[in-house]
């Protein structure tokens, strides 16, 4: 069987369990390609409820509940933690990105199933999203990236996780026609070939899942990713340069 038969199987098994059971069971973490995967399931899946979740709307890592309120009366509580992850001393810390986090936390013998989104803030700080079976593990063994002395706090207040909010910065690009291809290649400065690479190799996604029509027309609202190179909104096309090529206006999630 390949990963995709294996993911497959193991949602239907997590399905059946809840469906039988009269219980809510979750997945672990599933990446973009995943949810793409279980998107693809619906007949499938049918006959029993289910929602995603990763911990925040924003969160493109999400877990799957199946079960419902319908179902069983009663709200799902999502297995799942939020830690803030701050340097011991604001001045001697590196700049770190979300790639030392997430090494930190590999070494630590982490899977990656059990990790869910790491929201850095100023390249300084992160929120991470886990399994709350990991949780209390990270808490106290998380105590260095890179050169940097960490600490890590549970996070428990809801007034707290309302500033993971994303920052939005606007910004233009001009390309030749408003397709997703050209876009993606003014905001990485990629050849067309380049880009159209990225998609094959699904790491372009749009709206949290992964996609691969490069020649598709993006609407206004739209979100999309390409790995490497960031997280943009879409935000509709503008006038025509006097050779013919058309303003985009973008904003970029910091």
């Amino acid at each position: 069987m390949n990963e995709e038969q294996v993911l497959k199987a193991r949602l239907k098994d997590l399905a059946q369990k809840s469906y039988q059971q009269n219980i809510y069971t979750f997945s672990p973490f599933l990446s973009p390609a995943e949810l793409a995967t279980l998107d693809g399931m619906r007949e499938e899946l049918a006959f029993v409820d289910y929602s995603v979740y990763g911990g925040n709307e924003q969160c493109e890592r999400q877990m799957v509940a199946f079960g419902s309120e319908r179902m069983f009366g009663y709200e799902a509580v999502w297995p799942i933690r939020v830690i803030k992850i701050v340097p011991l001393l604001d001045k001697f810390s590196d700049a770190l990105t979300h790639r030392d986090f997430l090494g930190a936390l590999m070494n630590l013998g982490m899977e990656r199933s059990v990790l869910g989104d790491i929201l850095v803030k100023e390249h300084k700080y992160a929120f991470l999203f886990c399994a709350d079976k990991v949780a209390d593990y990270i808490v106290n063994h998380l105590t260095k990236i890179k050169h940097t002395n960490v600490r890590c706090i549970p996070v428990m207040a809801e007034d707290e996780l309302e500033g993971l909010a994303p920052i939005l910065e606007d910004m233009h690009v001009i390309v030749s026609a408003p397709r997703f291809d050209t876009i993606v290649a003014a905001v990485c400065k990629c050849s067309r070939s380049e880009t159209v690479n990225l998609f094959r190799a699904g790491k372009v996604s749009r709206n949290g899942r992964i996609f691969q029509n490069y020649s598709a027309q993006l609407k206004d609202g739209d979100t999309f990713s390409v790995r490497g190179f960031g997280k943009y909104k879409y935000c509709g096309s503008g006038n025509e340069t006097r050779k013919g090529r058309i303003y985009i206006h973008l904003q970029k999630f910091t």
